[in-house]
């Protein structure tokens, strides 16, 4: 699923979900440090234990994140599915 995003440097997520555990997360943009690590600590994570994780977390002033909007990306995975 390609999933845009809203309120931080990354203009997307790419994600790969297979009976709802992650296969592989793409961060477009934004810190690449930061967006490689979450992507390889979430793979192999159910999908509802990665939103559990990662909702509500900011960044700096913004009322979000890259792991933030990473949560409302599988959010709305789950509603579609």
């Amino acid at each position: 699923m390609v999933f845009k995003t809203k309120g931080v440097c990354a203009s997307q997520i790419n994600i790969e979900i297979e009976d709802d555990i992650i296969k592989s997360v793409e961060f477009v943009g934004g810190c690449s440090g930061n967006s490689q690590g979450i992507a390889r600590l979430t793979i192999g994570m159910h999908v509802n234990e990665v939103i559990d994780r990662l909702e509500g977390v900011t960044c700096g002033y913004k009322a979000t994140s890259c792991p933030d909007q990473l949560a409302k990306a599988l959010k709305k995975y789950q509603a579609e599915h």
